[in-house]
């Protein structure tokens, strides 16, 4: 499917973005390799690509990556919600270890990989008290770049987190909900364009002060990101165009 949509004639290239919506290193794709395949083919067509992931299973497509990296194709950004080992199991308990995600940040860097880390989601009263300590550990581990996100409630999402905090940090709930809602209009969510990624009100912008202040002195962020080359792409050959020319 993909081979055919980069084949057709009125395609455009412009960067893909692998994970912008689910992590495309599932535990599954240890067996079905559908993601290195994908790689296999933008590699063949010298195609743009960012990866975003919080598996230390994108070390197994190093070779693509490296490959891609060296034309400018590639960059990987790895999601890190926390240091803390209990916090990590309760909360993305089928994930990789914190420090396996920041191993696999520094394998990446150390290729010449283009790298970066966001940190998310982040979640007032639970976990945002490390942003600043995620960022010193990925600025470490090599990366260039670094985003936060803030916590996001839609629709069934608000009863399952509910039921998880009320589960596991009872203690905490009701102040957890209600920086929650201060960072929203009084909502467990603001759907809008420019306010569901990072909130309003003095918490939020207490803590992306906290943000940009920690990347300024690690030095993340400190020029602009060099834009994946479009250039080289090469359309792969549609399915018998081959067959045709040497009838």
């Amino acid at each position: 499917l993909l081979e055919s949509e980069l084949a057709r004639p009125d395609y455009v290239c412009k960067p893909i973005t692998l994970g912008a919506n689910t992590d495309p290193y599932q535990p599954v794709e240890r067996r079905m390799k559908v993601t290195r395949s994908i790689l296999e083919v933008l590699a063949r067509t010298r195609h743009p690509v960012t990866v975003v992931t919080k598996s230390a299973l994108v070390l197994r497509d190093l070779d693509l990556l490296t490959q891609l990296a060296r034309q400018g194709l590639a960059s990987v950004g790895m999601s890190v919600t926390s240091l803390d080992n209990e916090l990590k199991r309760t909360l993305e308990p089928r994930a990789a270890s914190p420090q396996a995600r920041l191993r696999a940040l520094a394998a990446l860097s150390a290729v010449g990989v283009p790298t970066g880390v966001l940190v998310a989601p982040v979640i007032p009263a639970l976990n945002d008290h490390e942003m600043e300590a995620i960022l010193e550990a990925a600025a470490h581990a090599g990366v260039r770049w670094a985003g936060y996100v803030l916590l996001r409630l839609p629709y069934e999402i608000k009863d399952l987190f509910t039921e998880w905090l009320a589960e596991h940090y009872p203690e905490r709930a009701a102040h957890v909900m209600s920086l929650i809602c201060a960072m929203h209009g009084g909502r467990e969510y603001d759907a809008r364009f420019g306010h569901r990624m990072r909130g309003n009100g003095p918490y939020a912008l207490l803590l992306g002060n906290r943000f940009r202040i920690a990347c300024r002195r690690l030095n993340l962020n400190a020029a602009a990101r060099d834009p994946l080359n479009t250039a080289l792409f090469r359309p792969p050959t549609p399915p018998g165009s081959q067959l045709r020319l040497e009838l």
